[in-house]
């Protein structure tokens, strides 16, 4: 059963408790009403009687005799008369009471018991000594007020017929929105993003409406951080295998011959073990559902690093024209670190900067001590970045987005990722002007003990 149906329902429920509850509240209520309004003409109908009388003995013109006009109003209204004389006996129902005042002279009001049941009584004296009283039937006044009841029963029951279909139509345009929402919500649940509700109606649908949309806003967001974070693993795992791509072709052509061929091996074993990491980093990211990688921290000789990376990245700048240079110091320089980690972020400055350094120009890996940091920088002799760059070099493919179709880009996610690990390791990622006449990205990480 639908919200509209049931609300239907329920209102014309509620509308024909409501009618009944009328009906019987109003009940005593309008016959006291109609009692008072009956006593009230009757009081009138006793003094025009009684002015009447009075009137006609004064004028010798049929004394005690009634008008007929009257006669009909009292009859037409069940109202009996009595002529009283002054040594008269009581009508039926009069108390003797009332009989003794009203021939003093007074007016009465009373209600008495005759043998058709209960009356209102109204007595007045008349001017040539006697009384006149009129007797009403109180059952007058019952049908007089049930008719009243089955009118006001009517227009209760015609409201009520009225309101169903009003109440239908209201009940359609108050759940317009939440069949809106219905429709939206399965648009999402099918896929689609581009799911925007306008809040309306009631307060509490109207929330409905900005919590999908807020909904729809953190799964666009979700499912950017997953294309972004897809994209980034691809970025990671396309490095070194292109080390050991490169390496393998080199060994099965016949390249690398002789004394090469260790250090040819063990620098293939180096970007193999780089791929089981991030491979088991894949692993523990769909098992634990996180989106940030392990940072599995150890001391670390950046220098002996530095000089690593820079044999593997001379060798992958030949064919490119691209001379490779390592500023390293003589002695070591220990941090606390992941190195995988570190090597993740060389890697990806130094492809970044390959990729726009032209053929001739230099590539410059350099690490040295800085105060209470290590730094690790990568300058290039490209076409580096505008001041607007720099501003926004480590944000997801921002640089990407400017320079595609203009100069070698790649998916915009190294850089990012290079500022998002240097944050994970406890460091930070800074951009600026090389003296080589590129872009220099540098990375500090704290020192062992700082």
């Amino acid at each position: 059963m639908s919200i509209v149906t049931r609300t239907v329902l329920l209102a014309s429920a509620i509308a024909a408790v409501a009618v009944l509850v009328a009906g019987l509240a109003s009940y005593p209520l309008v016959r006291s009403a109609v009692e008072t309004q009956a006593r009230a003409d009757l009081v009138n109908l006793a003094d025009l009687t009684a002015t009447a009388l009075d009137e006609r003995a004064g004028g010798g013109r049929g004394a005690g005799l009634l008008p007929r006009g009257l006669i009909e109003a009292l009859e037409s209204r069940q109202i009996t008369g009595y002529l009283v004389a002054p040594d008269g006996q009581a009508p039926p129902g009069v108390s003797d009471a009332v009989l003794t005042a009203v021939m003093a002279g007074q007016a009465v009001s009373a209600e008495g018991v005759t043998p058709d049941g209960q009356v209102l009584i109204e007595a007045r004296p008349l001017a040539s000594g006697g009384a006149v009283i009129l007797e009403q039937p109180l059952t007058v006044v019952g049908v007089e007020a049930g008719d009243a009841v089955k009118r006001i029963a009517v227009a209760l029951l015609l409201g009520l017929l009225f309101a169903v279909p009003i109440g239908y139509w209201a009940a359609r345009r108050l759940t317009r929105p939440l069949r809106a929402a219905r429709d939206a919500a399965n648009e999402m649940a099918a896929g689609s993003r581009d799911v925007t509700l306008t809040p309306e109606g009631p307060v509490e649908v109207a929330d409905i409406a900005e919590s999908l949309n807020r909904l729809n806003a953190a799964l666009v967001a979700s499912e950017g951080r997953q294309r972004e974070f897809l994209l980034s693993v691809s970025h990671e795992l396309r490095t070194p295998l292109t080390a050991v791509k490169g390496y393998a072709e080199a060994l099965s052509d016949g390249v690398i011959e002789g004394d090469d061929v260790p250090r040819t091996g063990a620098t293939v074993a180096a970007e193999a073990a780089r791929l089981d990491r991030l491979v088991t980093d894949l692993l523990d990211l769909a098992r634990l559902g996180a989106v940030d990688f392990h940072i599995a921290p150890v001391e670390v000789d950046l220098v002996a690093l530095g000089r690593e990376a820079g044999d593997v990245w001379r060798d992958r700048a030949q064919p490119e024209r691209v001379s490779v240079l390592t500023e390293l110091p003589e002695d070591s320089l220990v941090v606390r670190t992941d190195p995988i980690r570190v090597r993740q972020i060389i890697d990806n400055l130094a492809e970044n900067a390959l990729r726009v350094s032209p053929p001739g120009s230099v590539m410059v890996l350099a690490i040295r001590e800085d105060g209470t940091n290590a730094v690790v920088e990568v300058r290039d002799s490209g076409p580096g970045l505008t001041a607007d760059d720099l501003a926004v070099a480590f944000q997801p493919g921002a640089l990407h987005e400017r320079y595609r179709g203009v100069r070698p880009v790649g998916t915009g996610l190294g850089l990012a990722l290079v500022d998002r690990l240097a944050r994970g390791l406890g460091g930070r990622a800074e951009v600026g002007a090389a003296s080589e006449g590129g872009a220099r990205f540098t990375v500090r990480l704290p020192l062992a003990g700082h």
